[in-house]
């Protein structure tokens, strides 16, 4: 068995198709009608669609999991993220773990909690 795709909801399929490629340089490779898959596995699905799987309302910054992008340049990424989204909501804008990591973690445009890392 091979994990195939990690799958996300959201409310605007466009600004968030824009938020990943601005930030992590994310392309479409499908795009239909409310299930977007991008670049390195990314599906970004309508919040409309996933509701009605799930009868559920859908909480945002549950804090439940995390996508994990590592970025060399780490203080240039976090640069280009005040730059084109001052209004980002921050869980921290650096730390550095014990093992030397230093890591950024914000939400992105839904709730989604992202963790941007140096390579380990």
């Amino acid at each position: 068995m091979k994990l195939k795709n990690i799958l996300i909801v959201v409310k605007d399929i466009e600004k968030s198709k824009q938020f990943y490629h601005d930030l992590f340089g994310l392309d479409v490779v499908l795009d239909n009608d409310g299930n977007v898959i991008l670049t390195e596995g990314l599906v970004l699905q309508d919040e409309r669609i996933w509701r009605q799987f799930l009868k559920k309302d859908i909480i945002p910054q549950s804090n439940a999991c995390e996508l994990y992008f590592e970025e060399q340049d780490i203080e240039a990424f976090a640069d280009k993220l005040e730059r084109l989204y001052p209004s980002i909501q921050y869980v921290n804008r650096f730390m550095t773990h014990s093992w030397g990591q230093k890591v950024i973690r914000f939400y992105d445009l839904d709730g989604n909690l992202i963790e941007v890392g140096t390579p380990m």
